[in-house]
């Protein structure tokens, strides 16, 4: 589905702080909104979590950073980073090509509840329309 210009899979779950997540199993994947990539511009760096390490749902769990901006990296859920995406690591403007292909971490997920508090595509879809009316003003 499309959000005015920007790509919002049906198929995945929705964070406030610009994250999607794709649950499989005991594992989750998890990458950045279409909105939040475009919003950030060409992005030269990404601080991700490494493998191994636990990170906690609504915690900064590293940065996204562009030529002129910083901006926050929020774990939308709580876990163990299982794999962290080599290709972003070594290339994050990729992220900006397909944000969807394109993922930061897997985590293998610690409470399947916290995924009941993110938003469904069309949940997310008010939310997503505010976010946009806000930033182009």
């Amino acid at each position: 589905m499309k959000v005015r210009d920007y790509e919002h899979p049906d198929d995945l779950l929705y964070h406030k702080e610009f994250c999607w997540v794709k649950p499989e199993g005991d594992v989750a994947t998890i990458g950045l909104h279409d909105f939040y990539v475009k919003l950030a511009g060409e992005i030269s760096f990404i601080d991700m979590p490494g493998e191994g390490d636990e990170i906690s749902k609504d915690e900064r769990i590293g940065t996204v950073e562009t030529g002129k901006w910083v901006g926050k990296l929020i774990a939308p859920i709580s876990g163990e980073v299982v794999e962290v995406n080599e290709e972003v690591e070594d290339d994050p403007a990729i992220v900006n090509e397909a944000p969807y292909e394109n993922w930061l971490i897997k985590i293998k997920i610690a409470d399947k509840s916290e995924l009941d508090e993110l938003m469904n595509a069309q949940d997310a879809v008010p939310w997503l329309e505010q976010e946009i009316a806000e930033h182009s003003s």
